[in-house]
C-alpha cells in the first residue's frame, strides 16, 4: 500500500519513494477498508481465518511485475 513509510525509509528522498510504485499501481486505504468491510459482515457463522491482500502485480513479498516505463518517441523531422 503507497503510505509515507516509503519517505521515511529514504530519508525523506521523495524521488527515491515513489520509485518504489514505479510501474504498478499501489494498494490505497479504500481497498483495505473493503476488504475489512467485507470481513466483518459475514455471517456469525462464517470465520475469515487470513486474508492476504497484494496488489495484482505483487506475486509475493519480493517479487513485483513491473509496466515497463514509457519511453518518449522521438519524432522523425
Amino acid at each position: 500500500m503507497e503510505t509515507e513509510f516509503s519517505v521515511v525509509r529514504f530519508h525523506g528522498d521523495r524521488k527515491a519513494a515513489r520509485s518504489v510504485y514505479q510501474g504498478l499501481k499501489p494498494l490505497s486505504a479504500e481497498d483495505i477498508a473493503d476488504c475489512i468491510v467485507f470481513a466483518v459482515t459475514r455471517p456469525a457463522h462464517v470465520d475469515i481465518d487470513e486474508i492476504v491482500i497484494r496488489p495484482v502485480a505483487q506475486a509475493n513479498v519480493t517479487t513485483v511485475a513491473r509496466k515497463p516505463a514509457k519511453t518518449k518517441r522521438l519524432r522523425s523531422t
